[in-house]
């Protein structure tokens, strides 16, 4: 009885071999057709399709990821814009699509899985000219607060970004750094950028060489001293620059930015004539630069309102100059 129940275990056993080994056959296919990357969740999931249906399967994901992919945009030299940071592609990842869609457990509809394809040239690879924007076809913007003097409106501005949850980047002036480290710390711990605007608010166009590299230095030291900041922007105070001046801050690791919109609040208007101003003239890509002013902090919450509204996504200035794409909230993936 013991020899024939034995039996009985080996002819089943060699019967599950025989299913699966039929099985391993249509996986292997699929493993040359995705050049042997291997695949863990493939090999137990596949088995519940045919050999013929998992083919089918990888051939129209092949198909449908050319009419998907979206070719990467180069960073390049606009003549009015000068350097424009590049734009990340997106293709679909047909290993990591063909896994998803049998893990699934049906072959319908298939569960893309996109990454992202980096340009050939970025930002970096410009050389040495200032940005004045975003790529165009980044749908996204960015506040940049320019500060120099004043807290009082500090407060009210980061109380509107938090409700918001709105990262902007602050460029610090080095003496007002240097004067006011905690009301640095508190906005640093809100998760804004910190970035370099000279150290005492000159026009760097008339410093000689070496005035322009210390006002950028001694900042720039402040930055990693007091906030442990690794910094890559300089914004020139009053957007005042020349060749010079990108030079001397490129030797240091920054690229040089400027601004594509100007709430111009230097000038005290009304909130609502900042917000009209900032409505009319958003695009994507754009650099929106304001100050810690009453008219500014008062306005903060309508700008963000619009831009929102608009469809557009508000980050840092690193975030924004970024290759990355937009986050499919704001930009669905194709």
């Amino acid at each position: 009885m013991d020899r024939v129940k034995i039996g009985l275990i080996c002819a089943g056993m060699a019967a599950v071999l025989a299913v699966i080994s039929l099985n391993i056959g249509g996986i292997s296919d699929y493993v040359n057709a995705v050049k042997n990357q291997g695949s863990s969740i493939a090999a137990i999931t596949a088995p519940a399709f045919s050999e013929q249906e998992q083919t089918d399967l990888l051939r129209q994901i092949e198909q449908e990821a050319e009419n998907k992919r979206v070719a990467p945009i180069n960073a390049r030299i606009d003549r009015v814009w000068k350097a424009i940071p590049g734009y990340n592609g997106v293709e679909v990842d047909i290993k990591a699509t063909y896994e998803k869609t049998i893990a699934s457990g049906a072959l319908s509809p298939i569960q893309f899985v996109y990454k992202e394809v980096n340009p050939q040239v970025s930002l970096r690879d410009l050389g040495k000219f200032p940005i004045y924007r975003g790529n165009p076809e980044k749908k996204m913007i960015s506040i940049m607060v320019n500060v120099a003097w004043g807290n009082e409106y500090i407060p009210s501005i980061l109380n509107t970004l938090e409700k918001e949850n709105v990262k902007a980047t602050f460029f610090l002036d080095g003496s007002w750094l240097k004067k006011y480290p905690e009301v640095a710390k508190q906005i640093q711990d809100k998760g804004h950028e910190m970035s370099n605007h000279a150290y005492s608010h000159p026009n760097m166009s008339e410093l000689d060489r070496q005035s322009a590299y210390t006002q950028i230095a001694k900042t720039e030291q402040l930055l990693k001293s007091t906030l442990n900041v690794q910094n890559k922007w300089f914004a020139p105070p009053s957007g005042d620059y020349n060749q010079q001046t990108v030079q001397v801050a490129s030797e240091q690791g920054l690229m040089t930015v400027l601004w594509t919109i100007d709430t111009i609040d230097w000038k005290k208007p009304a909130p609502d004539t900042i917000i009209r101003r900032i409505s009319a003239k958003l695009e994507p890509g754009a650099l929106i630069l304001m100050h810690p002013t009453a008219s500014s902090s008062q306005a903060l919450p309508g700008m963000i309102s619009e831009a929102k509204r608009q469809g557009y996504a508000i980050g840092t200035v690193d975030e924004l100059l970024s290759p990355n794409r937009v986050p499919s909230v704001v930009e669905p993936e194709n």
